[in-house]
């Protein structure tokens, strides 16, 4: 059965398409996997704690006995670097899902009503799609402060108008076919129409776009911790650690920026291949 699925993947994909699939789910699949473990690998004593200073092993170089070196504050810059996946994805998570729940039925409304009421939505989100996603994110997050949720708020802002747009547009187009005419014809509601007719045919691209906002959201994230705006400093974040160790290059100091940066690359180069591979296939016709 298993076999069966991922044959079906690369018939539908293609196979440079399905290896971009595979390498994508995988890194993401990783990055999961780290959230899961980070936590189980400290309680048995084999991660150390991400916010120990180790006075006497600042700036240490890879080793057996720290993986990744220590930066130079002394920490840990493994430990450091499997917990700053935990604060990517819950942003992530947080950013992508409040955009969708307030995208997708703005864009269900508006598409549906039409008049009026369609024009209002139509210039705010257009309004707030003019807007640099990271400037938008910088201000929202100056109103709000610090912290994980404030910061997935401030960085979902942007995505908003994107799912609003799609699924306004596919309703637009949906809402005059013959089932849909049907079902106002038979005395369904505009609720039952919206929720049992359209908005099983709107959410196809869903994915898509938010394989690719969670991309985006890492790359806003560490751009916001890099200009120290991002998670409290006691929190793990690859922004802020490659703004703590940019000056370590100047003296030979590699580890400190390198991991990170490498963590904060794999993870949205994943979760890209993902999304470009989600969209061929929903995209692409069938060739069975």
């Amino acid at each position: 059965m298993y076999f069966a699925k991922l044959l079906k993947i690369r018939t539908k994909l293609g196979d440079h398409s399905a290896i971009l699939f595979t390498i994508g789910i995988c890194l993401t699949l990783f990055f999961v996997l780290v959230v899961l473990l980070a936590p189980l690998l400290q309680s048995w004593g084999i991660l150390l704690d991400p916010t120990d200073l180790l006075s006497n092993q600042v700036s240490a170089p890879p080793s057996f006995k720290h993986w990744f070196g220590t930066n130079i504050r002394g920490y840990d810059v493994f430990s450091r670097t499997l917990f700053g996946t935990s604060a990517a994805l819950q942003v992530v998570l947080g950013a992508t899902g409040f955009s969708i729940l307030i995208g997708v039925p703005l864009g269900l409304l508006s598409g549906y009503l039409g008049g009026k009421a369609d024009r209002f939505f139509l210039f705010v989100m257009d309004t707030l799609y003019t807007l640099p996603g990271l400037l938008l994110s910088v201000t929202l997050v100056f109103i709000l402060g610090r912290g994980i949720l404030n910061v997935a708020i401030a960085v979902s802002i942007a995505y908003i108008p994107q799912y609003f747009r799609v699924v306004r547009n596919q309703t637009v187009s949906l809402k005059t076919e013959i089932f849909i005419e049907a079902a106002r014809a038979i005395g369904a509601s505009p609720w039952h129409i919206l929720t049992r007719y359209l908005f099983f045919n709107v959410i196809q691209s869903i994915p898509v776009l938010f394989t690719l906002n969670a991309a985006d959201a890492v790359l806003v994230l560490g751009g916001l911790g890099f200009l120290g705006l991002g998670l409290p400093e006691e929190i793990p974040e690859w922004g802020h650690d490659l703004k703590e160790a940019l000056p370590d290059l100047s003296v030979g100091i590699w580890w400190t920026t390198f991991f990170p940066g490498l963590a904060l690359t794999l993870l949205v180069t994943g979760l890209s291949l993902l999304g470009e591979s989600l969209s061929e296939w929903i995209n692409t016709p069938s060739r069975d």
